[in-house]
C-alpha cells in the first residue's frame, strides 16, 4: 500500500510540476520543445529562435486507450543522443548521404503506467516523430482510430497544397487519385474541398522561411495518411476516407504491441534549398530486404506527359523510339490506349523496331478490378 501511495504521489507531482523539455539539432538552429500542459501531449518547433510550428497536439486514440488527454510526461530515461549513419542512393538527389541527427525519446504515462513513447529526430533541416505504444496487460495488439499529431502554422503563413476529393467519383470511380491541382499561396485555415490534402504539404512562414510536411516509413503494415485543415491554421494527420478502395478494407490501421507508427516529417529552412535537398524520406528507414540482383532502370522517354492520350499512336511512338536511341536512353513508356489506338500487332512491330535500336518498351495498363469500374 505504501508503494502504491508513493507511486500515486509521484505521478501527481509530475503532473503538477511538469516542465517543458527541449532539445536541438546538431547545429543548434532547430529546437523542439515537448510538454504535457493540461495533460495533453504537445510540441513546438523554432528555427533560429523564430516559431515555425506553434504549440501543436500529439497523441493517438486507440482501442487500448485514449493517449491524447490525461497524460503525464515521465522523467527523462535517456538523454538525447546522436544518430550518425552513412548510406548511398542511386538516383535521388545525392549519391552519398551522411545523416546526422539528435534523437530524443519522450515517455508518457496514464493511469500510473507507461503507455506511449514519442520519438523525435532532429537534423539540421528536418524534424521527424513517431509513436511507440506499449501492451496493456495481456493485450498484444490494437487498432489506432485516430492520430492527434498537428502542425499549427504561425499567423500570416500561406499554403501550397493539393486538395483531396471524395472517394468513388472521377474516371471509373477511381477517386481519390491524389493528383488534383495545387492551390498556390493561399491563407492557412482551410480544408481544401472538405477532404483535406495530399502529402507532401508546403507552407510559407511569411518572409521567415518554408515548411514541408510529409511522412515516411509507410508500408503494407500501416496506412498512408493525409492532412486535415482546421480554422486558425492548425493541420492534423488524417487517415484514409471511408469509401476509398471501393470500401474494401479498414480506414484505421492496426499494430502489434509494442508497436510503432510511421514517421511524420517536417523539413524547414529560411529558403527552399533545404526542402529541395532533403533526404529525410530515406534517412529514417531501412531497406526491407536485400534485392536478389542489381536492378538498373536507366533513362527513358514518355510522350504522354506532353501529348497525353492523343500521342499514343504508332507514328509518334516510333518518333520517340528514334529520339530515345539518339539520346542514348534505354526505354520508352507507351501510355494509355495503346491497345486500341495502336493495337497489339503494331505494338509488336514497334517492339521489334525498338529492339533493333537497343531500346525496350514499357506498356501501361490499368489496375482495374474490384476497387473501381474501369474497363
Amino acid at each position: 500500500k505504501r508503494i502504491a501511495l508513493f507511486v500515486s504521489c509521484l505521478m501527481l507531482s509530475i503532473n503538477v510540476f511538469a516542465e517543458d523539455r527541449s532539445f536541438s539539432s546538431p547545429d543548434g538552429r532547430i529546437a523542439v520543445t515537448v510538454s504535457d500542459a493540461d495533460g495533453k501531449p504537445n510540441y513546438s518547433v523554432t528555427y533560429d529562435g523564430i516559431p515555425f510550428i506553434l504549440s501543436s497536439p500529439l497523441g493517438l486514440t486507440t482501442s487500448v486507450g485514449d493517449f491524447t488527454d490525461g497524460m503525464v510526461l515521465m522523467p527523462e530515461e535517456t538523454a538525447p543522443y546522436m544518430i550518425n549513419e552513412k548510406y548511398t542512393l542511386r538516383t535521388i538527389k545525392q549519391s552519398a548521404v551522411e545523416y546526422e541527427a539528435m534523437e530524443a525519446v519522450f515517455s508518457f504515462a496514464k493511469d500510473e503506467r507507461k503507455v506511449m513513447d514519442i520519438i523525435f529526430r532532429v537534423s539540421d533541416r528536418d524534424v521527424a516523430l513517431k509513436y511507440r505504444v506499449y501492451p496493456k496487460r495481456d493485450i498484444r495488439s490494437c487498432v489506432v482510430f485516430s492520430e492527434a499529431t498537428g502542425f499549427a502554422m504561425p499567423e500570416g503563413a500561406t499554403s501550397f497544397l493539393c486538395p483531396q476529393v471524395k472517394p468513388g467519383g472521377g474516371f471509373a470511380g477511381t477517386y481519390p487519385s491524389y493528383e488534383t491541382g495545387y492551390t498556390l499561396d493561399e491563407p492557412v485555415g482551410k480544408n481544401g474541398w472538405g477532404e483535406g490534402y495530399t502529402f507532401p504539404c508546403l507552407f510559407k512562414n511569411e518572409d521567415k522561411g518554408w515548411v514541408l510536411i510529409s511522412e515516411t516509413g509507410v508500408s503494407s503494415a500501416y496506412c498512408a495518411s493525409r492532412l486535415i485543415g482546421h480554422d486558425g491554421g492548425l493541420y492534423t494527420v488524417g487517415y484514409p476516407q471511408e469509401g476509398e478502395n471501393n470500401g474494401n478494407g479498414s480506414a484505421c490501421p492496426g499494430i502489434p504491441l509494442p508497436g510503432e507508427t510511421p514517421w511524420r516529417t517536417i523539413t524547414l529552412g529560411q529558403t527552399l534549398a533545404p526542402i529541395m535537398e532533403t533526404t529525410v524520406p530515406f534517412d529514417l528507414v531501412q531497406p526491407l530486404y536485400e534485392p536478389s540482383k542489381e536492378y538498373v532502370y536507366g533513362a527513358g522517354s514518355w510522350s504522354w506527359i506532353i501529348g497525353m492520350d492523343g500521342s499514343t499512336v504508332y507514328d509518334v511512338q516510333k518518333r520517340y523510339i528514334d529520339f530515345t536511341a539518339e539520346m542514348g536512353y534505354q526505354t520508352v513508356l507507351i501510355d494509355a490506349l495503346w491497345d486500341t489506338q495502336i493495337g497489339r500487332d503494331r505494338i509488336a512491330e514497334l517492339a521489334e523496331y525498338a529492339a533493333g535500336k537497343g531500346v525496350a518498351l514499357f506498356l501501361w495498363y490499368n489496375s482495374n478490378g474490384y476497387w473501381n469500374n474501369a474497363p
